[in-house]
């Protein structure tokens, strides 16, 4: 029998997939993998099942229902200021990971080298190894997880071909400032760098702070593609469905491969997403709805000997747990899931090296009343 020659020979089940069995196993309050345990609207599902009764059940145009991509450049144009035109640069994708790795897909080639922040979501390394590139690293460290820019500028070769951000950051809860993109500006404008956007948390930012898109500098809109979550906009992070934007030249490359990656996306969900879409009350609230949830944990782990880091945007919480336990990240996860209940992420799994810095991500897109069992179970935890 002939064997496989594995691309990606090191990976295993994500951390996501063994928290959340392990949660299950122990019947633990699992904070740990990103989804809520609340419902979405009510209104959208009926939308959904509308339009399953009335027959649209069948293949979707190849870059999305019309419909939809025009609400999402009104969208844009109203959140942004900035407009993609609904035929030619944007393209709903089966969720935001499908997107990035559809990115990466169209232009990664082998031994270019791409330029990404770690803590890192942990489908950016794999997704750029899988086409023979090389992901290239800059460590962000606790507690406030700042860029180095002149690192990132010493990185930039000719071999150069893509450079991922992500902000709002998971798992590092901070927020890109206008600092920080005039910065990535001056790096990449005389470069062939393209550059990668992951904004799912777009509109979870706190404190009074704003949302900035790559989308709002032209030297960066003109190489960028973004990439945008309904699971993470709408609480329905089973539906699986996002979208890229992208100048038309790029989203001709992205689309030259997406067509053959999944070729279209549920349609019945599309087109109601496209009703949806019209109230932007649905999305502008999402910034104070779940500011109540991180405050609520922020105030209730004061309570616990975990010390919480400073929570910007996206919808997890970094806790350090260095009073209870010298434990590496990933086996303290383990125990107190285990032995108290709770499963959270090790923040040592964001990182290629998997360093540890006594620190754990945890998920407060849950019911209140969810959230006051888990912190009820932290507060005897004593030691570990």
């Amino acid at each position: 029998m002939n064997t496989i020659t594995s691309k990606l020979p090191d990976t295993g089940p994500s951390i996501f997939t063994k928290m959340s069995q392990l949660a299950a196993r122990h019947q633990a309050i699992n904070l740990s993998q990103g989804f809520p345990d609340f419902d979405c609207s009510p209104r959208l599902v009926s939308l959904v099942s509308q339009y399953m009764r009335a027959g649209y059940n069948q293949y979707a145009p190849m870059a999305g229902v019309i419909a939809l991509r025009e609400q999402i450049s009104t969208k844009v144009v109203a959140t942004n200021g900035v407009f993609y035109d609904p035929d030619t640069a944007i393209t709903v994708t089966a969720g935001a990971t499908q997107a990035l790795f559809t990115v990466m897909a169209a232009l990664i080639h082998p031994g270019d080298e791409v330029i990404l922040f770690e803590p890192a979501y942990d489908s950016y390394a794999p997704s750029v190894r899988v086409f023979g590139g090389i992901p290239k690293a800059v460590p962000l460290l606790a507690p406030d997880f700042h860029v180095d820019w002149a690192t990132v500028e010493q990185l930039v070769t000719d071999k150069t071909r893509l450079i991922i951000v992500n902000s709002p950051s998971n798992p590092t809860a901070r927020v890109l400032a206008d600092s920080d993109y005039r910065q990535l500006v001056r790096i990449v404008r005389d470069t062939g760098c393209y550059i990668l956007s992951d904004e799912v948390y777009e509109h979870m930012v706190y404190d009074g702070r704003s949302h900035v898109s790559v989308a709002h500098y032209e030297t960066l809109r003109e190489r960028a593609f973004v990439v945008v979550s309904f699971g993470k906009l709408y609480h329905t992070t089973g539906w699986k469905v996002g979208y890229c934007l992208a100048p038309p030249q790029l989203t001709a490359e992205f689309r030259r491969v997406h067509q053959f990656n999944v070729f279209s996306v549920n349609t019945p969900v599309q087109y109601a997403l496209a009703d949806f879409l019209r109230d932007d009350q649905a999305y502008a609230a999402l910034s104070a709805f779940f500011q109540e949830k991180r405050d609520f944990l922020i105030e209730a782990l004061e309570t616990t000997p975990f010390r919480p880091l400073p929570c910007e945007g996206t919808y997890f919480l970094l806790a350090d747990y260095s009073a209870i336990s010298q434990l590496p990240e990933q086996a303290f996860s383990e125990v107190l899931t285990a032995r108290h209940g709770v499963a959270t992420i090790p923040i040592s799994a964001f990182y290629h090296d998997t360093r540890n810095q006594h620190l754990i991500r945890i998920c407060f897109a849950k019911k209140t009343k969810t959230l006051a069992q888990a912190v009820e179970r932290l507060r005897k935890v004593v030691a570990l």
